[in-house]
């Protein structure tokens, strides 16, 4: 065998050359790709073992005979084995169908999209009120640690957190409406009024002040506390006393040096949290008679409405992988030492 044969055989396979933040975004949509199918087999699989079907549900509100109960099932498809009904399930989704909801007589995205900014509105607004002011109550309480100040601001979190939401929400409604007239009782607007424009803005904005209250009052206590937890922790660190010792200013030193790396626990608690305030949503539009996805979510489970809960379910899981590839991504930003490789 020649050298030349030999160096040949030797040689490395040139592969493909993809900078680091694409290979990053592959990895992860990659791995969104694989959450969401799991998520859809174990979603399919709860509402299989769910106990009644829509036709029982049907049948309940009307004398029906097993014969045409028979009948509705072979027309909803639901006599087809577990095989075909789940292969029959992921076509649709491929093709962005997410079924025909015959006890609301439209389909399931028709119904979807226009409760979903609702919930979208909700949960956003929660999310980064409840971010926002537990950050700023931690950060003071840890600038303030062992003062009155601090003992104060944990005395105030301990109470957000321990308040129920469903309470919070009835006293909000008992106080700012009923008694002092302040906010609308329930709703996202007021039909009556006609208004358009900004004048639509305001009011809708009017109605959504006592929910988003309601459901972002627990979690502004846990932003309290990881908040304090945190900023503490990362004062203690090494960086932070050269950064003192160089002369810098007390703020300068916090909102710099302290909080940007005291943020990232923060932004991981918020990704995750997202499917827990989606939960909340559903007390809080049902007390508020908000026309949401969560409240669609809870009529569908007493009307056993499984195709229109398999496309909140979908929707909702796709919501939450979405958000938390792009708290991966802020990472980046936050800390410049998190590679994108």
């Amino acid at each position: 065998m020649s050298l030349t044969e030999t160096s040949a055989r030797r040689a490395p396979v040139a592969r493909l050359a993809l900078p680091p933040w694409a290979r990053f975004l592959l990895g992860r949509l990659g791995q969104a790709l694989l959450v969401m199918a799991l998520v859809v087999i174990g979603n399919f699989v709860i509402m299989q073992m769910a106990p009644g079907d829509l036709v029982t549900v049907i049948a309940g509100g009307a004398d029906m005979t097993q014969e045409q109960m028979a009948d509705l099932r072979a027309r909803f498809g639901l006599d087809l084995p577990l095989l075909v009904q789940f292969w029959n399930y992921v076509a649709q989704l491929l093709t962005f169908d997410l079924g025909y909801s015959y006890r609301m007589n439209a389909p399931v995205w028709e119904v979807l999209s226009a409760r979903l900014p609702t919930t979208a509105a909700l949960v956003v607004l929660s999310l980064l009120f409840s971010v926002t002011i537990g950050t700023v109550m931690g950060v003071v309480s840890a600038r303030r640690a062992g003062t009155l100040t601090d003992m104060g601001i944990n005395a105030v979190a301990l109470v957000l957190y321990a308040a129920p939401s469903f309470v919070v929400a009835m006293l909000l409604v008992l106080v700012f409406s009923v008694k002092l007239g302040w906010f609308p009782i329930a709703g996202l607007t007021t039909v009556s009024a006609g208004y358009t424009g900004w004048a639509l803005v305001k009011d809708m904005a009017a109605h959504l002040v006592m929910p988003v209250t309601a459901l972002c009052t627990f979690y502004v206590a846990i932003y309290a506390r990881l908040a304090r937890s945190t900023m503490l922790e990362v004062m203690d660190q090494d960086y932070v006393r050269t950064a003192r010792a160089k002369g810098l200013s007390e703020t300068r030193v916090i909102y710099v040096h302290t909080l940007r790396n005291a943020l990232l626990p923060i932004v991981t608690m918020a990704g995750l949290q997202v499917s827990t305030v989606l939960g909340g949503a559903v007390v809080v539009e049902t007390v508020f008679g908000l026309p949401g996805m969560a409240r669609t979510a809870y009529d569908a489970v007493f009307q056993r409405d499984t195709t229109m809960l398999l496309g909140v379910m979908f929707v909702s899981s796709l919501a939450i992988v979405i958000v938390n590839l792009a708290v991966d991504l802020l990472y980046t930003v936050l800390d410049p030492r998190v590679s994108l490789k």
